[in-house]
């Protein structure tokens, strides 16, 4: 996608997101919280995090438990991986499916988890764009819903899916949450 394009595509994106947690009665924000809501911060928008990959499956079929914030356990199976360079270094995420579900989930953390972005980490998903090509946009990482308050229970970030490189993309630090995950 040119960069004109990809650009005005985030940009709508995170657009939505504010109108979304501001008016939403699904919003993450309490009552509370919306009536301060002065919108996400986001990293700025680059290019460069947009990957185009090909999903690489694993050997053998395995299944994962993942501890939440309330400490729960939730079953996930090991979907496949990712592998990629950015900042000069080859970089592995694992892509999990839960078991009940059908959908893909990528939680990460990187250099950035704690101090410019969430503290238990951020979630993307991945798109399928051809047959055997996927697209993974860290300009639209988001911060799971526990990020904004105690009333949600978020699955935490797997230590397979921690990089050594910062990833400054998609949304950073909620500032007016300080929560006690």
């Amino acid at each position: 996608m040119p960069e004109r394009t990809h650009r005005e595509k985030i940009e709508r994106i995170r657009e939505r997101n504010d109108i979304l947690f501001k008016k939403s009665p699904n919003s993450p924000l309490t009552h509370e919280q919306k009536d301060d809501f002065k919108g996400i911060p986001y990293f700025p928008i680059d290019k460069k995090y947009e990957i185009i990959f090909r999903m690489k499956k694993f050997d053998d079929y395995s299944e994962i438990t993942i501890t939440t914030t309330r400490f729960d356990n939730r079953k996930y199976s090991r979907y496949g991986y990712i592998e990629f360079e950015l900042e000069g270094k080859m970089n592995k995420l694992t892509v999990f499916k839960p078991i009940d579900d059908d959908y893909l989930f990528v939680p990460f953390k990187d250099t950035t988890t704690g101090k410019e972005s969430y503290k238990i980490g951020r979630y993307v998903e991945i798109e399928k764009i051809s047959k055997e090509e996927w697209v993974i946009d860290f300009n639209t990482a988001y911060n799971p819903l526990c990020a904004y308050n105690d009333n949600w229970n978020c699955s935490l970030t797997p230590d397979e899916n921690i990089l050594d490189i910062p990833i400054r993309a998609g949304m950073k630090i909620y500032p007016d949450y300080r929560g006690s995950h």
